[in-house]
This record gives C-alpha cells, structure tokens and sequence, in this order.
C-alpha cells in the first residue's frame, strides 16, 4: 500500500458540523489531506444524529450557528452520552463573544476557534488536542 494512500491508512475519523458549504469544504480538504476521515452535517439535526450513532470519532468540530440545533445544544446533547462523555470537541464560530466561549468551554469543548481561522493553525490545534493525554 503506498503511504500517499492516506484514506487507506486513516488518523481516525472525524465529525465537522458546518452550516455553511465552502467553510465545510475547507475543513475537509484539510481533514482528509491530513490522513482523516470526515463525516459531514450541515445542520446541527444532522450533528446530533451522526454523534448519537455508534460510529466512533476521534473528534468533532462544531459550528455555533446552525439550523436545527446550534453547537451548543450539541455540546448539551451528546456529550452527556456515555459514549461521547469524552469526545474532544472544538467549537468554530463567527460569533467571538465571550459569552459563548464560556459556554461553549462549561458545556465540555476542548477548544474555541473564531472565523475566519488559519486553516494550518486550525490543524495544529486539532493534532495538539488528539496528541494530548
């Protein structure tokens, strides 16, 4: 198997919960060219059904705003799961105020990331929180 073949050889897998389609075409073109394999919701109703299944994930990035359900009352659904109560969780937004920051760290989030992001840093804060014991 060539090591180029990254989808054979996957990091792990990863949820992106994205409401808007190019951001979540950026995600998982880093994602994906970083050896992981992404799942997609483009609502929060799609983010709570994907994290309630069984499909194990390594980490799921979180939009605030989003239709169905924000990524906070993600945060408030899933990680109460006992499958999920340890799920590394890094919320992105648009929305910098510390309200939610301090929301979204209170309800369980490992990280919190404003729009726009750097996606290279973006990347390096996902390995720092998977290398993380």
């Amino acid at each position: 198997m060539p090591e180029s073949d990254l989808s054979s050889a996957p990091r792990g897998r990863i949820l992106v919960a994205e409401d808007e389609p190019h951001i979540r075409r950026i995600l998982v073109t880093i994602l994906e060219a970083g050896g992981f394999q992404v799942d997609q919701a483009g609502d929060g109703t799609e983010a709570v059904a994907s994290l309630s299944g069984d499909t194990p994930y390594q980490l799921a990035l979180l939009d605030i705003m989003m239709p169905g359900f924000t990524g906070l009352e993600i945060l408030e659904k899933v990680l109460p799961l006992p499958h999920r109560k340890d799920l590394p969780v890094l919320v992105l937004t648009a929305k910098g105020q510390d309200a939610d920051r301090e929301a979204a760290f209170r309800l369980g989030a490992r990280d919190f990331v404003t729009k726009p992001f750097s996606p290279k840093k973006l990347f390096a804060r996902i390995n720092q929180i998977l290398d993380a014991p």
